[in-house]
């Protein structure tokens, strides 16, 4: 995951926001909507100074944030003291030390507040008298069970009463556990599609299947050979044409590597 958004991220995330496609963009900003596309795309640098004004003022924002000067689209001009930061927590900010983006989702996700609320619990102790007071009145009848019944040591209620005790580490622990969980799925399927994320398919799938593939078409070795390397490349053999495909074979043929087994032991009977 990125550090920071880049141009085309931005562009892309706003008009994404709000459902539109790139021919509705195109109606409503009279930028065509080639140039929108190539605005988008991670390779394109170009992107016209008329184009940035446009874009900006159309989505609200301002020009620094499509530039980068800036990750804030809605509030520019935030004061510091507004935000009550610590001083430590500033330079961690500004020390480049974690991801500050990433730190943004986190704070952002719907689910933090209540993350923050059981934190919250824990470290001010609210809810300990109440956990101490139903771990008393277990304690209780464990003892009167004990007193009146002498049951003996794996005694199916007093294992019970057992379990039923609350350990307050242990409790809020598994309750921010399962909230940061949560957020971190959602905040993970959200950067699937990134250039920074790993594949969805790992790379020995897709070895796997490019042999398969190939394994399974019509040709030569070579050409299996072939498919089967270009296959691992990404790119689709079957929509080569002839010309590229001699050029390649005459090409890969030189590889000690590609040469076909059965010609091997040939050379070797006649030497």
């Amino acid at each position: 995951m990125n550090v920071a958004l880049t141009i085309q991220e931005k562009l892309k995330d706003l008009r994404i926001e709000r459902g539109l496609t790139l021919k509705q963009l195109e109606k409503q900003t009279g930028i065509s909507r080639s140039a929108l596309g190539q605005y988008e795309n991670d390779e394109y640098k170009d992107i016209s100074h008329t184009s940035i004004v446009t874009l900006a003022k159309f989505y609200g924002v301002t020009t620094d944030y499509l530039l980068g000067l800036t990750e804030n689209k809605n509030h520019p001009n935030t004061e510091l003291a507004e935000l009550h930061l610590s001083d430590e927590m500033i330079e961690l900010l500004k020390n480049g030390k974690i991801n500050v983006r990433l730190l943004c989702e986190l704070a952002a996700h719907k689910d933090f507040v209540k993350l923050m609320a059981d934190i919250e619990i824990y470290v001010d102790g609210i809810a300990a008298m109440q956990i101490q007071n139903l771990n008393s009145t277990v304690d209780l009848a464990w003892a009167e069970i004990i007193e009146r019944y002498h049951p003996g040591e794996h005694d199916r209620t007093l294992l019970t009463l057992e379990a039923a005790h609350i350990n307050e580490n242990l409790y809020f622990g598994q309750r921010t556990y399962e909230d940061m969980v949560g957020i971190l799925h959602d905040i993970k399927e959200n950067h699937t599609k990134d250039s920074t994320s790993a594949p969805e398919t790992p790379v020995a799938s897709q070895v796997k299947s490019a042999i398969e593939k190939a394994a399974a078409a019509k040709g030569s070795a070579q050409e299996k050979q072939l498919a089967a390397l270009l296959g691992m490349l990404g790119i689709d053999y079957d929509k080569l044409s002839m010309e590229e495909v001699r050029v390649l074979i005459k090409a890969f043929g030189k590889s000690e590597l590609l040469k076909s087994p059965i010609k091997q032991r040939g050379k070797t009977k006649r030497k």
